[in-house]
């Protein structure tokens, strides 16, 4: 990644340049309390490299994981995690709100 900037989109981009697969993770609906705004992107490289958040800190994890499946299989998928979800609980989303994320391959 270009040390110019910390956008996600940026990052995604250079990755794009530099050969390398990408996913970008982008918030597309959330309920209540929820860490990060709709539009928030998350850009994640096939080495695991990431850049920006959808959710603060708490479910990138999950999604980093999710858009490496992404990647391999060029299939774009649908996320949701809340605090009714068990996996949001194992990840840290106890904020009391819902999000969904999309995760699409790019390039």
């Amino acid at each position: 990644m270009s040390a110019r900037s910390h956008d996600p989109l940026q990052a995604a981009e250079d990755w794009l340049a530099d050969g390398r697969k990408v996913a970008l993770a982008t918030v597309i609906e959330t309920w209540g309390s929820a860490p990060r705004p709709t539009g928030s992107h998350l850009a994640i490289s096939e080495d695991g490299d990431f850049e920006g958040s959808v959710s603060g800190g708490c479910v990138e994890g999950a999604v980093v994981a999710e858009a490496i499946d992404v990647i391999e299989t060029d299939r774009p998928r649908v996320l949701e995690f809340g605090v009714a979800d068990e996996t949001a609980w194992r990840v840290g989303l106890s904020c009391g709100g819902r999000i969904r994320v999309l995760v699409e391959p790019l390039g």
